[in-house]
C-alpha cells in the first residue's frame, strides 16, 4: 500500500543552502518540497494557504526571525510539526526553541541521513533533538549543578512520547514491526521511524536492550501494558 509523500515547507534564507537541501530531500522517496520561503513572514503566509505535514525552519532568518516565526506558525497550525535547523547549540537558544513549540532540532551540517530521519520522526509525532544539543544541555546542567546533581541527572529517565511508549510496550511484549503496525493502524515505515527514535533516546543498539531498560526503569505506563 503506497502512502502519500510528506509535504514539506522549507524555510531558509541562504539560497544555495536551501537549493542543496531541496535537491537532497527530493532524492528521497516519500518526501516532497511543496513550498519554500526565505523569511518568516513568507513562511507564515504559506502555512495559511498550503496543506503541509512538516515545516523545516531555519532559526537565523532575516526580518521576523525564526523564533517568532515558529511561535506564530504554532498559533496558526497547532498540530503542524516544526523541525528547526540551525548552526548554534547554545542552551539558551535550545530552551527558546522548546518554549515556542518546535518538536525537533537539527544542526546544520549534520549528515543528510540524520536530517531525513529527523524529518520523518517529527512528521509522525516523535521528537528529535540533535546529539549536539543534548550534549550542550547536559554540559551546562553539570557545570551549574555540582557532583550530586550530576549523578542524579544521569538517573533521569528519557522522555518518550505517548506513541513511543505504546510501541515500546509492544516491543516488550515481543511484537514485530509488522504486528505493531497492524495493532496501532499505522504504516510499518512509521513504526521503524519510532523504533529508531526509541533506541536513540534509550541509548541502546537493539530492541532487546530497549525492552530490558523499559522494564527495569518502568518506562511504560501500566495502562499501556494492558491495552494491547
Amino acid at each position: 500500500m503506497a502512502f502519500p509523500p510528506l509535504k514539506i515547507l522549507l524555510v531558509e534564507d541562504d539560497e544555495l543552502f536551501r537549493l542543496g537541501l531541496r535537491v537532497r530531500l527530493e532524492q528521497e522517496s516519500g518526501l516532497e518540497i511543496v513550498a519554500e520561503a526565505e523569511d518568516g513572514e513568507t513562511a507564515i503566509e504559506i502555512v495559511k494557504c498550503h496543506v503541509l505535514n512538516i515545516v523545516v525552519l531555519d532559526i537565523g532568518l532575516p526580518g521576523l526571525g525564526g523564533i517568532e516565526a515558529c511561535r506564530q506558525i504554532r498559533k496558526l497550525a497547532l498540530n503542524l510539526p516544526i523541525l528547526v535547523l540551525t548552526s548554534h547549540t547554545q542552551k539558551a537558544l535550545i530552551n527558546r526553541i522548546i518554549e515556542v513549540g518546535a518538536q525537533g532540532y537539527c544542526v546544520k551540517g549534520a549528515p543528510s541521513h540524520s536530517l531525513i530521519l529527523a524529518i520523518r520522526s517529527v512528521a509522525v509525532g516523535a521528537s528529535w533533538w540533535d546529539s549536539a544539543a543534548t550534549t550542550e544541555i547536559r554540559a551546562a546542567f553539570e557545570n551549574n549543578s555540582g557532583t550530586t546533581a550530576t549523578r542524579d541527572s544521569e538517573k533521569m529517565p528519557p522522555v518518550l512520547t505517548r506513541r513511543e511508549q505504546e510501541i515500546l510496550a509492544l516491543i516488550t511484549d515481543g511484537k514485530t514491526n509488522q504486528e505493531i503496525a497492524q495493532i496501532l493502524y499505522i504504516a510499518p515505515g512509521t513504526v521503524r521511524v519510532h523504533v529508531h527514535a526509541i533506541l536513540q533516546k534509550l541509548d541502546v543498539r537493539d530492541r532487546t536492550q530497549a525492552a530490558i531498560i523499559a522494564i527495569q526503569n518502568k518506562l511504560i505506563a501500566r495502562d499501556l501494558l494492558s491495552e494491547h
